[in-house]
Parts: C-alpha cells; sequence; structure tokens
C-alpha cells in the first residue's frame, strides 16, 4: 500500500502538506513546439523544433472532514491560500522568492518537482450551518527543472551519462543504491562519486551524482 502523497517545498522539505485520500489517478502530458516553414512550391510546409514544453501532471484530490464536522478548507486552504489572508498557501507568492514557491509532489516512489499552475476547487459537501466539509481539488502541476540542469540537458557533445537526483526525505544511500542499480550494496559508488564521509548524513534537497556502474 502507498503511502499518502502528499506536497512538500524545495526550499523547505520539512514543510508536509498531506493529502486525505491519494489521487485515484495521474495524468501526464508531454508537448513539443514546431513551427511550420513555408516554402514555395511544396505540397506541405517544413517542420521545425523550436522548443520542448514542460511536462504537466493533473489528478484530482479529495478532501473529506464530515466525520469529523470540521471545516475542509483547513486542508484545502493549505494549497490554494488562505482565504482571509492570514496564512500563505502553496500557491500565493512568497514574499522572499517575489514568486509562488516551488514545490515537489511525492507519492511513493513517485516524486515531481514543479510549480502548481492551476487548482480547481469545488465544495460538494456542507454542514447545516453552511460550513464546507468535502471537496474536489483538480490540480495542475508543471514541472520546474533548474536553468543549469536544462543547459547540461542540451550539451550533444558530452559523454557524460551520470543522473542527478534530488534528496528527498527518507532516502538513503542504501535505498537509492538499490532504485538505481538494483543493489543496495553499490551504495558506494554514490559516496565516492559525491564525496560523503558518512553516507547516513544525507540531507532533503541535496543533490548527489548517480554514476554509471561500470
Amino acid at each position: 500500500m502507498l503511502e499518502k502523497a502528499y506536497f512538500t517545498r524545495k526550499d523547505n522539505p520539512a514543510l508536509k502538506v498531506p493529502f486525505l485520500f491519494n489521487p485515484k489517478e495521474l495524468g501526464i502530458e508531454k508537448s513539443n513546439q514546431f513551427a511550420e516553414v513555408n516554402i514555395p512550391g511544396l505540397s506541405a510546409p517544413i517542420l521545425q523544433f523550436v522548443r520542448g514544453n514542460a511536462r504537466t501532471v493533473t489528478m484530482d484530490l479529495l478532501f473529506d472532514t464530515y466525520e469529523k464536522g470540521s471545516d475542509v478548507r483547513e486542508f484545502t486552504d493549505q494549497i490554494t491560500g488562505w482565504e482571509d489572508g492570514k496564512q500563505k498557501g502553496l500557491m500565493d507568492i512568497d514574499s522572499e522568492l517575489h514568486a509562488p514557491p516551488v514545490c515537489i509532489f511525492i507519492w511513493g516512489a513517485f516524486t515531481f518537482q514543479c510549480i502548481i499552475e492551476r487548482v480547481s476547487k469545488r465544495f460538494t459537501m456542507f454542514l447545516p450551518e453552511g460550513i464546507p466539509v468535502r471537496a474536489t481539488l483538480n490540480v495542475s502541476l508543471k514541472e520546474y527543472q533548474e536553468v543549469d540542469l536544462q543547459v547540461r540537458k542540451i550539451d550533444f557533445h558530452s559523454a557524460d551519462l551520470r543522473k542527478r537526483r534530488t534528496v528527498i526525505e527518507g532516502d538513503s544511500l542504501w535505498s537509492i543504491a538499490a532504485r538505481e542499480y538494483g543493489s543496495a550494496d553499490d551504495w558506494r559508488l554514490i559516496a565516492d562519486e559525491n564525496g560523503l564521509d558518512n553516507p547516513r548524513l544525507l540531507v532533503p534537497g541535496q543533490e548527489l551524482i548517480l554514476p554509471v556502474k561500470e
């Protein structure tokens, strides 16, 4: 059984915004942009690649506090922002960043670094006094990649086949090695590549280089 899905902030991994119910499904969209170049005499334009577009993940999140009799906005507003403006959600502009924060969506082994691009919120059940106790959020996440990482990806002459991974809470060199190489015993490859004297000291948000196993 998968653990509860949640959002965290890239710059503050200790912060968790959990979901009351895991999403039933995820939609992942990836597209490329092409320009049409019209050449006189040809029956169709030539397609010229312009750029790739960021991946988009969409999902529906269900929040239900009917049995507790509490306001469901206690949970939904952690994402969309508090309507009274007293606290900020993950979509609000951070006063230091001057932009909404970069988030990480985590659901078991699935992680997705993103910004929360759009949320559509529907309240579908209320207490007699008008307090909402059930809500569905249709969430659209846009993949976020640092500029230097994107630049490295388009270096066509590089023979560097190493991967990079951002450490999340609960990670260890043993678990990362098991996922990457199929054996936890290969943790030393990662430790040596990253100059880690103590393999137990991993910090959420830390970036690791995963070398190619010979």
